[in-house]
């Protein structure tokens, strides 16, 4: 039976939830969004699928109507086998490599899957239609449970061997905080969300006073979520000032703009944009997907304090 026409599914994988969306002709007619699991592989990739059927039922569709998937996911991507590795942040997604893409399409009925690094997908969105369209040079920074990060050079997304653009694992601190990696001091020890969660708990356990996990919990949360640490800077929790303000200590020093500069373009790089800002067009790329107008995420601008901490994405240019 021919699937259904223009029906395609979108995954955003990450270490703190997925997000399915299903779209038709380029409009969302279903949507989804579920914790990650943190028992294994295996559970990670059953809650993929159950939020892809749960977006299809949403709109009036089943598995064998889709044209196909595609799934945005932390670590290194072997495109070719859908396989994903070293995805420190997901629950059994470092080593051996998960059969990602193979695994999904047999229990979606064989729909073609494809698969490629979260952050990269979400720049190329933004490229095409979102905060880099005026540009043809930038580097885009995602900071979630971990840090991520693409690279766009003359026009084209770079893949490098599989991770260009990642800088949450540059050490910016020699013999610094443990990493998810194992290794100490990269970006991600510090200004990841799941390794400041892992610094806030240690602070409470030497007896620090917060109020990041009451929030959490009247949240209904089992993680220190971007929308826990927006009210906990709004209600000036010191425990969050004085993690966000490590967390900007902790990154690099030297300009994204100084590794893009070409001979003959000296001064340039140093447009910034921000992901999920406003632009002609509400609905684009990554800020869609990432920008949750209303609940605190990245789409939404905040005021005082929390929103000076929490300012994202930077892209340069031209």
């Amino acid at each position: 039976m021919p699937r259904m026409a223009g029906l395609t599914a979108g995954v955003d994988l990450g270490g703190t939830k997925i997000q399915a969306v299903v779209l038709r002709n380029r409009a969302t007619v279903g949507s989804s969004r579920v914790p990650t699991p943190q028992g294994g592989a295996d559970d990670v990739i059953a809650a993929i699928v159950q939020a892809v059927r749960d977006s299809l039922s949403q709109a009036g569709a089943a598995a064998k109507d889709l044209r196909g998937v595609g799934i945005g996911t932390p670590g290194e991507i072997d495109a070719d086998r859908g396989e994903v590795s070293l995805a420190s942040n997901v629950p059994g997604f470092v080593d051996p490599p998960v059969p990602l893409g193979p695994q999904v399409s047999r229990k979606l009925g064989r729909a073609p899957v494809h698969i490629d690094n979260d952050v990269r997908v979400a720049i190329l969105g933004e490229f095409k239609r979102g905060a880099g369209r005026p540009y043809r040079n930038f580097l885009g920074v995602f900071v979630g449970t971990g840090v991520g990060g693409g690279l766009i050079l003359d026009g084209k997304l770079r893949e490098g061997r599989g991770a260009a653009g990642e800088i949450g694992h540059a050490v910016v601190k020699d013999g610094g905080r443990e990493c998810s990696c194992g290794r100490h001091g990269c970006l991600e020890a510090y200004a990841g969300r799941g390794r400041m969660e892992v610094r806030a708990r240690e602070l409470v356990r030497k007896g620090r006073k917060t109020d990041l996990f009451r929030i959490m919990e009247k949240k209904g949360r089992t993680r220190l979520a971007s929308g826990v640490w927006e009210e906990a800077l709004e209600k000036k929790d010191k425990m969050a000032e004085e993690l966000v303000d490590e967390a900007d200590r902790g990154r690099p020093r030297r300009s994204p703009g100084n590794v893009l500069r070409r001979p003959g373009r000296e001064g340039h790089g140093a447009a910034p944009v921000r992901a999920g800002a406003p632009t002609d067009d509400p609905d684009h790329g990554a800020g869609r997907l990432l920008g949750r107008r209303g609940r605190g995420g990245a789409g939404r601008r905040l005021s005082g304090s929390a929103g000076r901490r929490l300012a994202g994405f930077r892209a340069t240019g031209p």
